[in-house]
Order: C-alpha cells, then structure tokens, then sequence
C-alpha cells in the first residue's frame, strides 16, 4: 500500500482482503487470461489451436506483468488490446492466435459478470451468518418485555426479541432478493462485437458451432448467458445488483440508527460493543460513542449514489453499445461490494457484541410503561357498566396530569391518579387497575412472532456459490 498517494478507502480501509484481491487489477488480467483460455481450448477442439499452441498459452497464463503492460498501453491506449500483445510476446508460439474471433467485451464482460457473482457469494454467505447472530439474539431476548415508541414518541410496550426481529425479517427480504439477483447476473457470452456471434460462425463455418463453443467457454468459468445480447451483458443488472445491495443497506442503517439511538443516555438500553482500550474522543475521554453503528450508517448512504450512476448506464447505453459506462464501473461495481460487505461486517460485530442494559429497559418501563394500559383499564369499567365518555375524560385528565408530573422529571403518578378516581373504583377494585397497567400484560404475541422470524432464518439453506476460477 503506497500512503503517499491517494487510495480509496476501499483498497485498504472497508472490506475484506478477498474481495480487495478479487477486484485488483492482478486478478482482472488472469482472469482475461482465464478466458482467452478457455477460448483457444475450444477453438483447439475446432482444429483452429493446435496442441502446442495451446500449451504455450496455458503456461504463460500466470505471467502477469503490469508494468510490461501499462507501458504498452500508454502508446496504444487500450488496456485490454495492451495485455493481449504482451501475453503474446510472453508466449511466442500460441500468441499468433489469442483473441481469435473475439471483441473486448466477450472477455472483459464475461469476467466482470464472474466477479460480481464471486463478490456477492461471499457477502451473501456473510448475509447469512449474521442473520444467524441475529437468531440468537432474538431467542434470548423474546420475552424481555421494553417500552416501544412510535413517532419517537413513548407508545405500547414490546419485547427486545420483537424488536430485533423486525431488523432481521427485513435482512430475511434483502436475503431472498440477493438470491434472486444472484441467478440473474449472467454473462454475455462469447458474441463478438454486436452480439450476433458473426465472427465466430465465420471461423467454425458451421451454422450454430459458436453456442457450442460459448457452452464450452462458459461452462469453464460456472457463468450461463441469456438469449441474446450486444457488445455488453445488459447494463440493468448491473443496477440491480446495486439496488438490491442499497436495499441491504437500508435495512442495515434502520439497524444501526436505532442502536445508536438507544444507546444515548436518556434510552441507555443498548450499546455496540467497546473495546477496553478503545477511545471515545480525543476531548472528552468519558465518551462511549456508537462508531460501528455510525461507520454503517454513513457507508450505507454511498449505495444509492452508486445505484443512481448504475441506472443511468443502463438508460443511456445506446444501442449496441456506448463507451460512457466504462469508467465509472471501474468505481460503482467493486465499491458497492466492498462497500456491502463492510456494512455486513460491522453490523455483525454489533449484533454478536450487543450489550443489553435490562435494568434501563425495567426503568423506561416503569415510567412510561403504565399509560400502555389506560384503554384496558378504561374498557373493563365499561363492562362492570360505566359510561365510557365519562370515564374517557377521567382516564385523559389523569394521563395528561401524569405527564406533566413526568416533564417536572417526576416519577409516573397514573396507577395512583387512577387509583383515586372514583368513577373507575366504583368498578374495579385498586389492585385490578394496578394490574391492568403492568406493561409486560400488553405485549401481545410479540414473544411468539419474534421466535417464528428466529425459526424461519434457522432454516434459510446455504447461499449459492460461485465456483472460483483457478489457473
């Protein structure tokens, strides 16, 4: 890594070194190599290749040399026309007949197409793995009943597990819809330069001969094509794999934002985990602050900007091809899978790491877990026969007194204000009311629906694997 140069934060900051390797240009190039390959074997099957040719090409199939290659692009300024002459050179004998037939596209699409594929089997196995994380927390906290809040304002109480599963049944979408891209993300085939596979019919002189050879082709890197194509795979998958991997994201920054906010003082119930020697600021060393959580939240905001430059490749890729896509895919395609496969990183250390303070939830439930049950209360002094707009108005007036005393930083007074209501203790007995307005006596089936989203993760089956092409 040369510091004294600008990097992106994704060659050595964000993501995994697999993936970093994957999208290297090293790997780009043996990858070319893999596939001019995999051509000439075809083409040797055709008499077009002979033995010997082929053998040369196969040795030299590792012989990446980028310096070599980049002087030569800088006097043909053509990156990829620059690593066929110099895998050429680097093999005297079957140079002569690499890239036969073939336009840049047949090698560069069918590769990035493989990288995208490889990319996204790893994160969705990593997808997986923390929908996992997430399973077990919801199982140990199903029925620990906390306040909930809606419009971020106190509303009825609900259970962690519950809670917990909401961001994980979302995961569980973004999981299916990641699947869904996974078996649509194909290649383009071996087609030449307008997709019609002209130049390879001219070279097989034998009408269908280039599906047979692009089988072949395609078989070796694990990759299927569709019908029909141009110069390119279609530019819309590329935008929907990135916006299903914003979708991810989404989900993920909903995660995090809540953790952060819960972990502040005046909820206190949550916090991502801490390092012991970790340091929170450089002014205020008491500072515990929520930087995994804030690290997802901003990364997250990078994947619509990427899904917005991937639909406008996709609509203005003008007939069989145009060129201003090029270069802004060197940066949305291995950034958007880097940038995902942090997001599911982090908030995988967040969730294995969670701290739950049960003593916090217990407070925030005893202060503003009792107007949770003034309609239970309300209603079952209608059925011992009071009149419900009488007792409506005795309920609010008691409610609205009870959050004022609340604001004063008093503790909640409603169980004593209603207790001395007597248009409700003509009807209910005191301790009937008090019970009435145990929070944890409304949470529902919140228990129950949080371990059904745990069962249905625990039977989600492995994430498709794209096979890994070797030398």
């Amino acid at each position: 890594m040369n510091y004294r140069t600008y990097a992106s934060p994704f060659s050595w900051r964000y993501g995994r070194p697999e993936l970093r390797a994957l999208f290297s240009e090293y790997e780009r190039r043996r990858l070319w190599r893999a596939v001019w390959i995999a051509l000439a074997e075809a083409q040797s099957e055709a008499g077009l290749v002979s033995p010997e040719e082929l053998a040369d090409l196969r040795a030299h199939g590792d012989d990446i040399d980028l310096e070599a290659a980049h002087k030569i692009e800088a006097e043909i300024h053509h990156d990829l026309m620059a690593e066929i002459r110099l895998f050429a050179r680097q093999a005297p004998r079957g140079g002569g007949k690499l890239h036969l037939g073939s336009t840049s596209m047949d090698i560069e699409d069918n590769v990035e197409i493989y990288r995208l594929r490889r990319a996204l089997s790893l994160i969705g196995a990593a997808l997986r793995a923390l929908l996992v994380a997430f399973a077990k927390q919801i199982r140990e906290h199903a029925g620990d009943v906390c306040m909930g809040f809606t419009h971020l304002q106190p509303a009825e109480p609900t259970t962690l597990g519950h809670r917990l599963a909401v961001y994980a049944q979302d995961l569980v979408i973004d999981d299916a819809v990641l699947r869904l891209v996974f078996e649509n993300l194909t290649a383009k085939g071996m087609r030449g330069a307008v997709g019609t596979s002209a130049s390879y019919e001219q070279l097989l002189q034998r009408p269908g001969a280039s599906a047979d050879q692009e089988r072949v082709i395609l078989e070796k890197l694990g990759l299927t094509a569709r019908d029909v194509s141009t110069q390119t795979y279609p530019r819309k998958l590329d935008y929907l794999l990135i916006a299903s991997l914003a979708g991810l994201g989404a989900s993920l920054s909903k995660f995090a934002a809540d953790v952060r906010m819960l972990s502040s003082p005046e909820f206190g119930e949550l916090q991502e985990p801490f390092a012991k020697s970790q340091v929170g600021s450089s002014a205020m060393p008491f500072k515990r602050n929520p930087i995994l959580s804030e690290r997802i939240c901003s990364l997250a905001r990078l994947l619509p900007s990427y899904a917005d430059v991937a639909w406008q490749n996709a609509a203005t890729n003008y007939l069989e091809r145009t060129l201003d896509d090029s270069a802004n895919r060197r940066t949305i395609l291995p950034e958007a899978m880097l940038c995902a496969d942090e997001l599911v990183s982090l908030a995988t250390r967040v969730i294995g790491g969670l701290t739950v303070n049960t003593r916090r939830m217990a407070e925030n439930l005893r202060t503003y877990g009792p107007f949770a049950g003034t309609e239970a209360v309300m209603m079952e002094a209608v059925r011992s026969g009071g009149d419900r707009q009488v007792l409506h108005e005795a309920v609010r007036t008691a409610a609205m007194t009870s959050w004022s005393a609340l604001s004063r930083g008093e503790d909640n007074p409603l169980a004593r204000l209603l207790t001395e209501e007597e248009e409700l203790t003509d009807r209910l007995d005191p301790a009937e009311i008090r019970r009435l307005l145990d929070p944890s006596k409304h949470v529902g089936t919140a228990q129950q629906r949080a371990l059904a989203v745990a069962e249905r993760i625990e039977k989600l089956p492995p994430f498709p694997i794209q096979k890994e092409v070797k030398a």
